[in-house]
């Protein structure tokens, strides 16, 4: 039967838009925000997917305030593929194609998370270059992406309290992408589990500045090899400005891989230094009740049945939690300087395994 998508000429296939171009279970199409707060601490990151050849639709957020880390999880089944950007208590609203959004969660009788914010894209969204991770043969990761930094406002409840988002104070990041990664159930290992991975390192910085943005990408094996580099520019009129290769230097936490500060040494099309100093703030590990790889509790795309509702607080000095926080990728509020204008916007890191770069040898190492 045709979907109610077939009506507009979007198609890319031969086929009903009904179906996705390939039948591998893990085809995902998500949209990914967060929201930070520039004079105070709180952090909000949430997202909604859908995965089709699973026959789901999901969405999550969570906030970080203080010591503890608030998540609400709401899944169904995916009945068709529409412009319908919606499940349980959670929903998307384009009220201007790649400019403007209103996302709203339904908040609960129990002064948990809630909010009805609107986004105002404060530069165009820009294509990142493909991102593609193999796992042997096969592709793990296969994805395309767009990004965008921009400034929030409307209404954050958590804890009981209503916090009044003010977009001369409230800014964030955004991305939509779809493609190939792991949802759902995991996939049998097979000879896979006699090749387990070294390691992975991963870091995501999108920042806003006054007249400009940056964002800046970098994925690397565990001998450095870099397999993902991008560095762009994008000039609040539309401008987009390639930043050449990133070099990057970390000052970790000793005895973490948690970084305090970043350095990002790129360079302008006349050849001139662009220097970014970022300072990581309130982080969020996205493994810990946001669904993201290392989620013991959930998984985006996994089935839950219908009409599936979770909410839960973590407490993250509790040494159960506390104790799995550096295995995954954690997402962070920050503070930035470029060329010594000053920014925010999210630094977003994972350092897992072995990285010869930063002299990690194995999955037990950590900065000296």
């Amino acid at each position: 039967m045709p979907a109610p998508l077939d009506e507009y000429p979007i198609h890319q296939t031969p086929l009903s838009m009904a179906r996705v171009a390939t039948s591998d279970k893990n085809f995902y199409d998500r949209s990914y925000f967060n929201a930070l707060d520039t004079e105070g601490d709180l952090f909000l990151v949430t997202g909604f997917g859908a995965y089709p050849n699973l026959g789901v639709t999901d969405a999550f957020a969570t906030v970080r305030k203080g010591d503890r880390q608030w998540a609400v999880r709401f899944s169904d089944a995916l009945e068709e593929r529409s412009l319908d950007l919606a499940v349980g208590g959670f929903r998307i609203e384009v009220l201007e194609p790649l400019r403007r959004l209103r996302v709203v969660c339904e908040g609960d009788d129990a002064g948990g998370l809630g909010f009805d914010l609107t986004w105002e894209g404060s530069c165009p969204a820009v294509q990142e270059q493909p991102h593609l991770l193999m796992n042997g043969l096969r592709p793990q990761l296969d994805s395309s992406r767009f990004a965008q930094t921009g400034t929030w406002s409307g209404v954050l409840s958590v804890d009981g309290e209503d916090v009044l988002v003010d977009p001369d104070r409230w800014m964030g990041t955004r991305d939509r992408s779809w493609g190939i990664r792991p949802v759902g159930d995991g996939d049998p290992a097979g000879r896979l589990v006699d090749n387990p991975s070294e390691g992975f390192w991963w870091l995501y910085v999108p920042l806003r500045f006054e007249e400009f943005s940056v964002i800046v990408i970098v994925q690397e094996s565990p001998d450095g090899f870099r397999t993902l580099n991008d560095a762009t520019r994008v000039w609040n009129d539309g401008r987009i400005e390639q930043l050449g290769w990133p070099r990057v230097e970390f000052d970790y936490v000793s005895g973490t891989r948690r970084a305090r500060a970043a350095t990002l040494h790129l360079t302008a099309a006349d050849g001139s230094p662009v220097t970014i100093e970022v300072t990581p703030r309130t982080g969020i590990a996205l493994h810990v009740g946001a669904g993201y790889g290392g989620d013991p509790e959930w998984t985006h795309g996994q089935w839950r049945g219908r009409k599936w509702v979770e909410r839960a607080v973590y407490d993250l000095t509790d040494p159960a939690i506390a104790g799995r926080v550096p295995f995954g990728v954690s997402d962070f509020s920050a503070s930035a300087t470029c060329n010594g204008e000053p920014g925010a916007g999210l630094f977003e890191h994972a350092s897992l395994g072995r990285h010869d770069p930063t002299g990690f040898a194995d999955w037990s190492s950590v900065a000296p």
